[in-house]
């Protein structure tokens, strides 16, 4: 890549590393903030499901809205909702306006994730995506580990101090991209058919896209990763005693990990077999992991399987939203909205379904994780070999 191209990554990457870094300050307090209006963990996990909810509706708009009018609008649009958001949930003083401020976050997540990967897509050729890629989710992932660990520190001051700071840097980001985020399409006239569709029927017409099956497991992804994090802290709790010091360790080392492998790993992986036989292998890779987390006797055996799941689905992502991407033509905004509509369908199902059969049972989630990838990855070699059987030259 050019420094001209490095340049704008960094942008991007900043971007999405204030955005899911601003959300993760907030998870250390959460549960005493909740206890402070009142609320219990049913409040909590209401929270998810209505963040996933309003980024699941809004995301085939937001995807269709950031081909119309470009990239760099809806950057902008989508931290300057999120920032609003977050001075709502610190302002807020009942569990009504924290559930809003939670739907308005979706929107804003639905907003700024489809045009970033849009935006990746505009500046880098198809050999250099799957870095672009990798790049943009190594930053998310970095968020997800550093954002958590300044909101316990930020706690000290004040429960509501990480709310203020979080809100306060997603005005710091809008005004950042405003100076020096450039719009990344040099023809702003492109034709974007008129597309009033319900959501609903968006998703059926995404069935019959080239890039319909890597959406499908992006959905199962999410699914499974949002099942199992959602349980995880439950699981090891019971099954082991551990401690909530042991779930944060056990979470900030995978994330680290991740965002290693993401930054030096992926491209070279994607170079090296092509993102088909990556995203077969590692489907693989989770779906055992599942399988063995069932059997897991100690706690440091359930770390190291946990760890593989965490660092496959780091490879997974990056390499998926390359697939759909190459496949998606002139339409990356109404793609990367799409992919972002099923991958919030997986996070709003994961963890409710997760719940629901840990109930029944702890070892449930992982058994049906497993089962549900296991099928996945059937269905991903079957469509790929039907893609080489289209590609491959007509014999005479």
């Amino acid at each position: 890549m050019n420094p001209q191209q490095r340049k704008k990554l960094f942008i991007l990457m900043v971007n999405m590393f204030i955005a899911i870094g601003s959300f993760g300050i907030i998870i250390p307090i959460l549960p005493a903030y909740l206890m402070s209006i009142g609320e219990s963990g049913m409040a909590a996990g209401f929270m998810i499901a209505i963040f996933g909810g309003a980024q699941f509706v809004m995301s085939p708009f937001a995807g269709k809205w950031t081909d119309l009018y470009g990239r760099r609008i809806m950057i902008i649009a989508g931290l300057s909702v999120l920032a609003l958001s977050m001075f709502i949930f610190y302002f807020s003083h009942s569990i009504g306006v924290l559930y809003i401020s939670r739907a308005i976050g979706g929107v804003g997540a639905a907003l700024l994730i489809p045009a970033i990967f849009a935006y990746v897509a505009d500046i880098t050729t198809m050999d250099q995506r799957a870095k672009g890629n990798s790049l943009i989710s190594a930053a998310m992932s970095l968020g997800i580990v550093v954002g958590p660990g300044i909101g316990g520190f930020l706690a000290e001051f004040g429960l509501k101090m990480p709310l203020l700071v979080s809100a306060i840097v997603g005005v710091i980001a809008v005004i950042f991209s405003l100076i020096v985020l450039k719009e990344s399409r040099e023809n702003k006239d492109v034709s974007v058919p008129k597309d009033n569709d319900p959501m609903f029927q968006k998703l059926a017409k995404s069935i019959h896209k080239p890039y319909f099956i890597p959406l499908v497991i992006t959905l199962v992804m999410s699914f499974g990763l949002m099942a199992y994090e959602s349980i995880i802290g439950l699981y090891i709790d019971n099954a082991f005693g551990a401690s909530p010091q042991d779930i944060a360790i056990m979470i900030t080392v995978s994330g680290t990990i991740s965002v290693i492998v993401q930054l030096f790993v992926v491209d070279r992986l994607v170079r090296h077999f092509g993102e088909g036989k990556v995203l077969n292998m590692f489907v693989f890779v989770v779906a055992a992991g599942f399988l063995f987390s069932m059997f897991a006797s100690t706690y440091i055996l359930f770390f190291v399987i946990t760890l593989i799941i965490f660092l496959a689905t780091s490879i997974l992502r990056p390499v998926l939203n390359t697939l759909i991407s190459k496949r998606a033509g002139d339409e990356q905004g109404f793609a990367m909205g799409m992919n972002n509509a099923y991958m919030s369908i997986g996070n709003i199902l994961g963890p409710t379904t997760a719940g629901l059969l840990y109930d029944f049972h702890n070892i449930y989630p992982f058994l049906l994780g497993f089962a549900v990838l296991s099928l996945t990855m059937v269905v991903s070699v079957m469509w790929q070999k039907k893609q080489s059987i289209k590609s491959a030259p007509a014999l005479k």
